[in-house]
């Protein structure tokens, strides 16, 4: 963790010397323009009696600097925020080693009670597993690692090319940090997510690239504009030449002002619909450009990596120049209502031969936007998944098991809870059907145990490291039930929302899927004796459908049924010590049944007096 840190320490101070520096540059060459302009100023003044062309020649003479000084001050200053990106990057994840992950998104939009786990494991939100991970930049890539934490893998060897895929990454640290900077220096992100606008972050971005690829106009393929827009440069340099040379008057410009005018706006409602599929995408093509080049040039060992990395050639040509090209195309039509683009399209047609270059792009281009995007959105997702790799370097790979069902480890810890704090735990499932039954009181560790159980499996399936000091996994289908609502809108009681999610589990049975289940107080929703009559019943049945997992309960008589199924349960506990007045917990899960339980304790703490002959009167 000490070099962890360095690392990161070790950047921010390196890049802030280079930023300062920059700045410096940018001060002098501001400087320079200024005392270039005051010099143009003060040598034209002395030399106003001088003719035109001198005059001409003296501007000329300080504009030519001036404008490399202005151009390479451009450059500097992208320069400088390129570094800030940095700095803030690297300021963030020393942040998010400390357990802050405040700067990053965590896409509590995708928050769904319905999902079989991300609810319960608390997988998207503020201070969630998927807040800890995401550094992704694009909507498209926030996407893709979204739907990775929702369907993770469930085949051993997709399971082992994203490992390896995450590995590469993660020993990848310049690539991924360049790639996450340049998303955040040209969308316009002020924070590490480098959020886009708000059409950016609704993922309508590449919706309005399908709309603007599906106006076919045939432009391109018109024999009349393809004549036209040779023709009316043609016209217009004969009659200003016939003009000036004086075979022809001057109001032949008038005429040819409103033909040319007639000629170059009678599409203006075709076009201005195309412009509009293009407003605002400009930029962010131009981002996407820059970081798929980023993926163009980059060497990838690991076959995942290598396939994303196919997808991003098309005939021949890189998707980076081609979409770069498409940005200049959109740029220029953006512009098309300024006095040097009516001007120009006065002249030479300007909007048509832009309209058509489109109309052609689009025709030979239109149909890559899913593979080029696809590339992008997994890479991006990759980069976070990389990432939290290298953020985590005590963190181990799990082995895959082949078959069901199987999940051994040692020492697991939750990975949200802070490494000097954590208590960490074995598991053994080793067969099917098998199930832990944990019993223990209020506060002792249960839930957190089923947790980090679960965020660990889940890790393990999407290819990541976790928290424990070995693992074995089979990649199962999760399924929990943890935190079970009601619902006034759907006009469902709590212990009916629990029974809809016992149902989906032996749906899910019957249907043969092979699961995991974590369960945590089964039947809470109703009183004691259907609460225990309920239980026992659905855990055998769970056995009979030959499932495994591990179910949580105060319910000291689920540990009978060890008695019943001793190959198949097996009981453990999480104690809380009584000691006098002094109530302590040590977190640590234990063989057997709970023997302490809590709740009387407390609330007498809490000055509520239990008394064995306490009586209700009757009124």
């Amino acid at each position: 963790m000490e070099t962890l840190l360095r690392f990161y320490n070790n950047q921010i101070v390196s890049i802030t010397a280079k930023r300062e520096k920059l700045k410096k540059k940018i001060h002098l060459l501001g400087t320079i323009r200024l005392l270039l302009f005051a010099c143009a100023l003060i040598s034209v003044w002395f030399c106003r009696d001088f003719n035109w062309l001198v005059l001409a020649g003296i501007l000329f003479f300080f504009a030519i600097p001036f404008t490399v000084l202005m151009v390479y001050h451009t450059k500097l200053f992208y320069q400088k925020e390129y570094a800030e990106a940095m700095i803030l990057l690297n300021t963030n994840e020393l942040k998010g080693i400390d357990y802050d992950y405040n700067a990053f998104d965590g896409a509590a939009e995708a928050a769904d009670s319905n999902h079989s786990f991300t609810l319960d494991l608390d997988i998207f939100g503020n201070q969630s597993i998927f807040q800890s991970i995401n550094r992704t930049v694009t909507p498209q890539g926030k996407a893709c690692l979204i739907d990775w934490f929702c369907n993770p893998l469930d085949n051993k060897q997709e399971i082992l090319n994203r490992q390896q895929a995450v590995q590469e990454l993660a020993d990848k640290t310049y690539f991924r940090q360049h790639f996450i900077v340049t998303g955040m220096a040209f969308s316009g992100g002020n924070d590490v997510a480098g959020r886009y606008a708000e059409l950016e972050n609704r993922g309508e971005f590449v919706e309005r690239l399908h709309a603007l690829a599906a106006q076919t106009t045939h432009y391109s393929s018109s024999l009349f504009w393809k004549i036209a827009i040779w023709m009316v440069p043609f016209l217009w340099a004969g009659v200003i030449w016939g003009c000036v040379a004086g075979i022809l008057p001057f109001s032949v410009l008038g005429v040819m002002l409103a033909f040319a005018f007639l000629i170059a706006y009678v599409e203006t409602r075709k076009i201005q619909k195309m412009t509009n599929s293009a407003e605002k995408i400009e930029q962010r093509l131009l981002t996407c450009s820059k970081l798929i080049e980023q993926i163009e040039q980059e060497s990838f060992r690991s076959e995942l990596l290598k396939d994303f990395q196919s997808l991003l050639v098309t005939n021949g040509e890189q998707a980076s120049k081609v979409i770069r090209k498409l940005s200049k195309i959109i740029g220029a039509l953006n512009q098309r209502y300024s006095f040097g683009g009516n001007i120009f399209n006065l002249l030479f047609l300007r909007d048509m031969r832009l309209a058509m270059q489109l109309d052609k792009w689009a025709g030979i281009y239109a149909k890559a936007f899913d593979r080029w995007f696809k590339s992008l959105a997994c890479i991006d997702a990759m980069c976070s998944l990389g990432g939290f790799a290298f953020n985590h370097p005590d963190y181990i790979y799990p082995d895959i098991a082949d078959n069901y069902f199987e999940m051994k480890g040692k020492a697991l810890g939750h990975p949200l809870i802070r490494r000097n704090l954590c208590i960490r735990n074995d598991l053994q499932i080793a067969k099917n059907p098998y199930f832990l039954v944990v019993t223990g009181a209020n506060m002792a560790g249960k839930s957190t145990y089923l947790r980090t159980v679960g965020i660990n499996f889940l890790l393990s399936c999407m290819g990541l490291p976790v928290c424990a000091e070995s693992l074995t996994v089979y990649p199962a289908h999760l399924v929990t039930s943890l935190r079970t609502a009601d619902s006034l809108t759907a006009n469902e009681s709590y212990f009916f929302a629990e029974l809809k999610r016992l149902k989906m589990i032996i749906d899910r049975l019957n249907a043969g899927k092979k699961l995991f289940i974590i369960l945590d107080e089964i039947l809470k929703g109703t009183n004691s004796e259907d609460k225990q009559k309920g239980s026992l019943a659905l855990i055998k049945q769970l056995i009979a459908k030959k499932t495994c997992g591990i179910i949580a309960t105060h319910d000291l008589m689920l540990g009978s049924l060890a008695q019943a199924f001793p190959d198949e349960i097996r009981n453990y506990r999480f104690e809380a010590d009584i000691s006098g007045d002094d109530l302590t917990f040590t977190y640590r899960l234990r063989e057997g049944i709970a023997q302490n339980m809590n709740a009387c304790f407390l609330m007498g703490k809490m000055g509520i007096t239990l008394s064995k002959d306490l009586k209700i009167q009757k009124t």
